[in-house]
C-alpha cells in the first residue's frame, strides 16, 4: 500500500509538496515506484498531460537546484540532500493528508506517529496556490515545521498568528497596479473593466488600483467579481455583462484558483472585440484544450521578471531516458510526447510503435515552457537555495550541532527558523528578499503577449518591462500581436478625445472618461491636455483654437487702405476749400459775395480748411504730442466754424430786422460783432480744453483686447466727461445755429443763405448724433476712423450745403451775379415783404 500511496506521489497532476530528506554523503533517498503504480494513474495522466507538461519543469528545476547544490563544495560540504515527492492533486483534502503521510512516515497516515526510520525531513516546499499553502500549514505548524511556498504571494499568508512557520517565495506584487496604470496611459486606455478575484486579494487590489486610475484620470467602466464557486449560468451573464460593455480592454486579476473557472467561462461564451490583460497567475491555458486557446490570443500578461538559471538549459539537453532509465518521469515524458515506448515493459501500454534508440532531447517536436511555469520554477529554485543556505549557516554556527542531532531532533526546525528569517542572498539571485517577505527590491514586470498558432503552438513573447517604482516603461509594439478582432491597436475610451479647439465638459453623476466636447471661449485654446488656456496678453488664438499666435501691433496707419483714402479725402477737402476761399477772394466784390457778410465766409472757409486737416493727427502712429493736440486742436478749429456760422446765421436775422423803419439794429450788423461771438465762442471752448490738458489729459496706450489678432496702440482720451463736455459743447453751438437759421428760412432776401445754413446745420447735427452710438460701440482703431470720419462728413456737409450754391452762381450763372438783377430781386422783395411783415415774428 506505501509503495502504491508514493508512486501515485511522484506523477502529479495540479499540484506538488516536495518535503526534504537531509542524509549523510554515503546516500539519499529519491524516488520509490513500481509498474503496478504508475499503471493505476495512466488515465489521470493522458487526460491531464497539458498539466503534466507545466508542472514537469517544476520537477526539473528541483532535481537541477538539487544537484547544482550537492556539487558545490562551498555549500553545505559533507551534507547530500535528498527528496522525496507527494502530490496533492490540487485538492485540499489531498494536501492535508499528504502532509501526514509525509509526518507520519508512511501511508496511510497515523497521526502524531512516526512509523519511518529514516530521519525526518526539515523543511517542505509547498504548495502552488494559497489555499493549498494553507490547508498544509494547519497541519504543518502544530510541528512547527518549515514551510516554504512557490506560488504567488498572499497577503494571508502573512499572517504570522495563524501562518508563524510559513514562508513566500513569490513576489508581493506591491507595485503591480502601477504597472496596469503605465500600461493604461502608455496606450490612451481610459475606460477599462476589471474582472477581480472575490477575495481579500481581489478587494485590496482594487482599492490600490482604483485610486491611482482616479489620480491619472482613468475609469472603471464596470467591476465584476468572481466569486470562489463560480460556474454554470453565471458563466453566460458574467460574459454577457462584459460583451455589452462599451470598454473594449479588460484587466483581470486574481489568483490561480479563484480565477480557473473564468478562463472556462470564456472558452464557453467568447468575448469577441475585447482585449484581455491579465497577470500570468490567471493560467488560463491550464486543463484547456489547445484548440479553444485561439480565443486567448492577443492576451497581454504582467509577469514578476525573474532571473535566468545558468546551467538549466545544458541540464535539460543532456538528460537522455536511456542513461537516466531509473527516472520514470523523463521516460514518461518522452514517450508521451514522442507517441512510443522505449521497451515492451514501458508504462505506458497502451502505446504500440517502439521509440527509436538514442533519442534526445533533441528529438523532442516544439516544446515551450511558458513562462509562468518559469516564473513558479524560479521560486522553487530560490526556496531550494533558501533552505540550503538556512542550513548551512546554522551548521556555521559557533555552537555547531552534530548532523546525527539536526536529523533527529525535532528542536532542528526551531533552529532552521531563526535563519529562515534572512539568511545570505540567495545563489545568484538578484533579488534580496527573505523567506517572509520582510525585504522588497524593487520590482519590475515584464510584459509578455500570449500568441497562439495553428499548428498547436502556444508561446508568450516578451513585448515589454515596466519598472513601475522608477517610473520606467518600455514596450514594442511592433512585436505585439493583437486578438483577431483588431486590426490595430484596439482603444478603450468612454468618449473619444477632444480636437483642437475643444475641451471636456463632464456632466455631473457621470465619470470623468465620460464627457462632452465644447469649443473653447474666444481668446482661449486647448491642446493635448483638453483643456481650454487663455493665451497670454501678447498673443492670440489660432483660427482652430490648437495654438497661440503673435500679435501684431497696429493703428490706423497712412499705408493701409482705410487710412490712406481717409488721408487722401482730408486733403482732398481742405484743398477744394482753399479754392473756393480763393474764389470768393477773387470775386471779393460781386454782389453774391458781399451780400452775406464776405468776412465771415472767410473765416469759415478758412476754418473748414483747418478741420479738413484736423483729420491727418488722428492717422499714423500715435504718441504723446499727437495725444494731446488732436482733440484739444480739433474742439477749437471746429467751434471757430461753428461760431461762423453762427454769427452769420445771426447777422441774416439782423439784417432783416434792421430794414424796417425806426429799427435801431443796424449798429450790430458790423463785424465787430461777429468777431467778438466767435472769440467769445473759442475762448470758451479753449478754456475747457486746458482744463482737460490741466487735470486728466489724455494718454498713449496699447490695447490688446479690442482686436483679437492685434495689439492697438491708441490714445486714450482721459478724462472722458471732460470729453464729452467738449463736444457737447459743440452740440450746443450747433443746435442754435440750426434754430435760429431754421425760424430766419423764409426771410425775403435776395441771396438769403438762412435755408443754406438750415441744411448745414441739420447735416452737422445728424452726423455727431450718429457719431456717438457708433463711437460707443467701436473699439480699436474703428474708433479712430469713425471720428475722422464724422469730421470729414460734418465739414463737408457745411462747405457743400453753404457755398457750392453760392459757387454755382459765381461759375455758371454769373448774369445772375450782377446789380441790375439784384435791383430787380429787391423789389420783388420788397412787395413780397409788405405782405409777410405782419405776420413774421422772430
Amino acid at each position: 500500500a506505501f509503495l502504491i500511496t508514493a508512486a501515485i506521489a511522484v506523477i502529479w497532476s495540479t499540484g506538488l509538496v516536495i518535503p526534504w530528506n537531509v542524509a549523510p554523503f554515503q546516500g539519499a533517498t529519491f524516488l520509490h515506484s513500481s509498474l503496478i503504480s504508475v499503471c493505476l494513474v495512466l488515465y489521470i495522466f493522458f487526460s491531464h498531460f497539458r498539466v503534466f507538461l507545466k508542472h514537469y519543469q517544476h520537477f526539473l528545476v528541483l532535481q537541477f537546484a538539487v544537484d547544482e547544490i550537492n556539487k558545490n563544495p562551498h555549500l553545505l560540504p559533507n551534507i547530500t540532500l535528498g527528496y522525496h515527492l507527494l502530490n496533492n492533486f490540487h485538492h485540499d483534502r489531498l494536501a492535508v493528508e499528504s502532509s501526514l503521510i509525509w509526518l507520519s512516515g508512511r501511508g496511510p497516515a497515523i497521526p502524531n506517529y512516526s512509523c519511518d526510520r529514516q530521519p525526518n525531513s526539515v523543511a517542505v516546499i509547498g504548495g502552488m496556490s494559497s489555499t493549498l499553502s494553507m490547508s498544509m500549514a494547519t497541519i504543518l505548524k502544530l510541528y512547527k515545521v518549515p514551510q516554504i511556498t512557490y506560488g504567488l504571494f498572499d497577503l494571508l499568508l502573512t499572517d504570522k498568528v495563524q501562518y508563524p512557520y510559513v514562508y513566500q517565495m513569490g513576489s508581493r506584487e506591491s507595485t503591480l497596479h502601477l504597472a496596469f496604470i503605465q500600461l493604461m496611459l502608455h496606450f490612451g486606455w481610459t475606460w477599462v473593466g476589471l474582472v477581480l478575484s472575490d477575495n481579500m486579494r481581489g478587494e485590496n487590489f482594487f482599492s490600490h488600483l482604483k485610486e491611482e486610475m482616479d489620480k491619472n484620470g482613468l475609469c472603471v467602466a464596470f467591476k465584476e467579481s468572481v466569486p470562489p464557486n463560480f460556474k454554470g449560468d453565471e458563466y453566460y451573464r458574467l460574459s454577457s455583462r462584459i460583451t455589452a460593455s462599451s470598454s473594449n480592454v479588460i484587466f483581470v486579476y486574481g489568483d490561480t484558483d479563484s480565477l480557473q473557472e473564468l478562463a472556462i467561462a470564456f472558452i464557453a461564451y467568447v468575448l469577441h472585440g475585447k482585449t484581455l490583460v491579465a497577470t500570468t497567475a490567471w493560467d488560463f491555458s491550464f486543463d484547456s484544450n489547445l484548440e479553444l486557446l485561439t480565443h486567448f490570443h492577443g492576451t497581454l500578461l504582467f509577469s514578476s521578471s525573474q532571473m535566468e538559471i545558468p546551467g538549466f538549459t545544458d541540464f535539460v539537453r543532456s538528460l537522455n531516458p536511456s542513461v537516466n532509465s531509473e527516472d520514470i518521469f523523463l521516460r514518461t515524458f518522452f514517450e508521451s510526447l514522442l507517441k512510443c515506448r522505449f521497451s515492451e515493459k514501458s508504462h505506458v501500454q497502451m502505446l504500440d510503435t517502439m521509440c527509436p534508440e538514442g533519442v534526445s532531447w533533441a528529438d523532442l517536436p516544439f516544446i515551450n515552457f511558458d513562462k509562468i511555469i518559469m516564473e513558479l520554477s524560479s521560486n522553487v529554485y530560490n526556496a531550494v537555495y533558501l533552505v540550503a543556505h538556512a542550513l548551512h549557516e546554522m551548521l556555521q554556527e559557533k555552537f555547531q550541532p552534530s548532523v546525527n542531532w539536526l536529523l533527529t531532533n525535532s528542536c532542528s526546525y526551531l533552529q532552521l527558523h531563526h535563519f529562515l528569517k534572512c539568511p545570505s542572498p540567495i545563489n545568484r539571485g538578484s533579488d534580496e528578499s527573505c523567506g517572509d517577505g520582510t525585504r522588497m527590491a524593487a520590482e519590475t514586470y515584464d510584459i509578455l503577449n500570449y500568441k497562439y498558432f495553428p499548428v498547436r503552438i502556444e508561446i508568450l513573447v516578451k513585448v515589454g518591462e515596466v519598472i513601475p517604482h522608477n517610473q520606467v516603461f518600455g514596450i514594442n509594439e511592433e512585436d505585439i500581436d493583437w486578438p483577431k478582432d483588431f486590426s490595430q491597436t484596439p482603444t478603450s475610451m468612454c468618449s473619444l478625445s477632444c480636437g483642437p479647439g475643444f475641451k471636456k465638459t463632464v456632466h455631473e453623476s457621470q465619470p470623468i472618461c465620460c464627457f462632452e466636447c465644447t469649443p473653447c471661449p474666444e481668446g482661449q485654446i486647448s491642446n493635448q491636455t483638453e483643456q481650454c488656456l487663455q493665451c497670454p496678453e501678447d498673443q492670440y488664438p489660432s483660427r482652430e483654437r490648437h495654438r497661440c499666435l503673435p500679435k501684431t501691433v497696429t493703428f490706423l496707419a497712412y499705408e493701409e487702405p482705410l487710412g490712406m483714402t481717409l488721408a487722401c479725402a482730408a486733403l482732398c477737402f481742405s484743398l477744394l476749400t482753399a479754392l473756393v476761399l480763393g474764389l470768393f477772394v477773387k470775386h471779393k466784390d460781386t454782389p453774391i459775395v458781399k451780400a452775406n457778410n464776405r468776412s465771415l465766409s472767410y473765416t469759415l472757409l478758412g476754418s473748414l480748411s483747418l478741420c479738413f486737416l484736423c483729420p491727418l493727427l488722428f492717422i499714423g502712429r500715435p504718441n504723446t504730442a499727437t495725444c494731446l493736440l488732436r482733440q484739444t486742436i480739433f474742439a477749437v478749429v471746429f467751434t471757430v466754424a461753428i461760431a461762423s456760422v453762427l454769427a452769420k446765421t445771426i447777422t441774416v436775422v439782423l439784417a432783416f430786422k434792421a430794414t424796417k423803419p425806426g429799427s435801431k439794429l443796424g449798429r450790430w450788423l458790423g463785424s465787430t460783432t461777429s468777431y467778438s461771438l466767435i472769440f467769445t465762442c473759442t475762448l470758451i471752448q479753449t478754456c475747457l480744453c486746458g482744463i482737460w490738458l490741466g487735470t486728466y489729459p489724455p494718454f498713449l496706450e496699447t490695447d490688446i483686447y479690442s482686436e483679437p489678432a492685434f495689439i492697438v496702440i491708441q490714445c486714450n482720451e482721459g478724462s472722458i466727461l471732460t470729453f464729452y463736455c467738449v463736444l457737447g459743447y459743440m452740440a450746443l453751438l450747433a443746435f442754435g445755429s440750426f434754430t435760429v437759421a431754421f425760424l430766419a428760412r423764409n426771410l425775403p432776401d435776395t441771396f438769403n443763405e438762412a435755408k443754406f445754413l438750415t441744411f448745414s446745420m441739420l447735416v452737422f447735427c445728424s452726423v455727431w448724433i450718429t457719431f456717438l452710438p457708433t463711437y460707443q460701440s467701436t473699439k480699436g482703431k474703428a474708433m479712430v476712423a469713425v471720428e475722422v470720419f464724422s469730421i470729414l462728413a460734418s465739414s463737408a456737409g457745411i462747405l457743400t450745403c453753404i457755398f457750392v450754391p453760392k459757387c454755382y452762381v459765381i461759375l455758371l450763372r454769373s448774369d445772375r451775379n450782377t446789380l441790375e438783377i439784384v435791383k430787380i430781386k429787391a423789389n420783388l422783395c420788397g412787395a413780397r415783404s409788405s405782405q409777410i411783415l405782419p405776420h413774421q415774428s422772430f
